[in-house]
């Protein structure tokens, strides 16, 4: 029986320019950003027609901003609270690593009801039209941590196991294709299934709550493949041997819950699209 797969020599720049350069992860994220924007303005060619094209375009700006800073502050809450206190000036430093997805969905949630309130957007509508486009930008970020050899799996002897280069020189999941294949592109079909043939979006809160859950299910599930973050707990280990992605995913899990019983059970949307004139 053969070994386990030495990780490809992967760059860890993707685009390099004169002085110019690009990283997987920046590249991913960028593409992210892109394709969700134009993937929300393909949804809003079909009804209902909830924002326009400037209030997406507008919309992208307070996202970028909420994941950048949730997903730092997430970080610095979440995971390694004791060190940014005594060194409050490192949680500037986000060049040197270190955010939380969690602490991003945080970020981009309130992104969302702040906007909405502001522009009087539906907050739910909106919120269903971020939810279909992030797995997107979780594919794409997943894969971009795969490249960069982070976030690997647990020791494995599964014959896809690999050595990753910082891994201990012992196989490992590539615990990142599942967070990928998992969060990004079965959550994406789901998503898009809804909205194509069960008219989704006609349902504010449904693909919100349909996201959250599926997320907090997949990441519970990939966490017991997942090397647990070292630094926190014993060995990266809480109670009864959970780590705490599993526990920072159990309230997304409850909320989105209670988002798809309540898009249930309330009335549709008007399926008519609307004018600036039309009351919101």
């Amino acid at each position: 029986m053969s070994g386990p797969i030495p990780f490809p020599e992967f760059n860890p720049v993707a685009i390099e320019i004169g002085p110019v350069i690009v990283r997987w992860y920046a590249l991913a994220f960028i593409t992210g950003l892109l394709a969700g924007w134009g993937y929300i303005i393909t949804l809003l060619r079909r009804s209902p027609n909830t924002m326009t094209s400037q209030q997406v375009g507008d919309f992208f700006s307070w996202a970028i901003v909420g994941v950048i800073a949730g997903g730092r502050l997430g970080f610095v809450s979440f995971y390694q609270p004791d060190y940014f206190l005594a060194n409050p000036l490192q949680i500037l430093a986000v060049w040197n690593g270190g955010m939380s997805f969690h602490g991003g969905l945080i970020g981009v949630i309130a992104a969302v009801i702040l906007y909405a309130r502001k522009h009087e957007v539906r907050i739910l509508s909106l919120g269903d039209l971020v939810a279909a486009a992030a797995p997107i930008g979780l594919f794409l970020g997943r894969l971009a941590n795969f490249i960069n050899g982070e976030l690997y799996g647990r020791a494995t002897d599964v014959p896809w196991a690999m050595v990753f280069p910082d891994g201990g020189g012992i196989g490992r999941h590539p615990s990142q294709l599942y967070e990928a294949g998992l969060e990004g592109l079965l959550l994406f079909v789901i998503l898009f299934a809804l909205v194509r043939f069960a008219d989704a979006r006609h349902r504010p809160g449904l693909l919100t709550g349909v996201f959250l859950l599926g997320y907090g299910a997949a990441r519970t599930f990939i966490e017991f493949f997942r090397q647990p973050d070292t630094y926190v707990g014993h060995g990266g280990f809480l109670l009864w041997g959970s780590t705490i992605g599993q526990w920072l995913s159990t309230p997304i899990i409850i909320a989105g819950l209670i988002l798809i019983v309540y898009a249930t059970v309330h009335d549709r949307l008007d399926s008519k699209p609307r004018t600036p004139d039309t009351p919101k």
